[in-house]
């Protein structure tokens, strides 16, 4: 693992780990190099994903992307960090064991609908009003309104 203060190849593991959900690998390493230390985190990847945007172009696909979107939607909200990573992990496996190697952006917003529906209201409204591109207030009176008659 190359280090990412000086660019030293020869990087050492001096502890590692699991996550609390045992999904992931966290590792402290240290470069005798610079005697600098940092962390990595190893997942298991199941296959090579492709996400297909909605006016066709390909790209792969970006866990990061996936968590930034749910951190913006849960931004103040009462939800830990833990239960975010574990939508990410939930939702990056629910792909991966899909069978397609191409995922349309529609398939991955629907994912992370249903997870926020359930987790926090807010957040699922705002998350939608990017998602579904609201214009106006109209927009969102309407889906809170949906909202509304679901829960009824």
């Amino acid at each position: 693992m190359r280090c990412p203060f000086c660019g030293n190849l020869d990087t050492q593991v001096k502890d590692s780990r699991p996550t609390e959900d045992n999904a992931t690998i966290r590792r402290r390493r240290y470069c005798p190099g610079c005697s600098s230390r940092f962390t990595t985190f190893e997942r298991v990847q199941l296959r090579e994903l492709t996400v297909v945007k909605k006016n066709g172009d390909k790209m792969p696909f970006d866990r990061d992307k996936l968590k930034r979107s749910l951190d913006i939607a849960l931004r103040k909200r009462p939800v830990d960090e833990e239960r975010i990573e574990r939508i990410v992990n939930g939702i990056q496996r629910r792909l991966e064991t899909l069978g397609e190697t191409e995922i349309p952006t529609k398939v991955i917003g629907e994912m992370v609908m249903d997870n926020l529906a359930d987790l926090d209201k807010v957040a699922y409204v705002r998350f939608a009003s990017v998602y579904r591109n609201f214009v106006d207030a109209k927009d969102f009176k309407d889906f809170i309104g949906q909202l509304s008659d679901e829960q009824a």
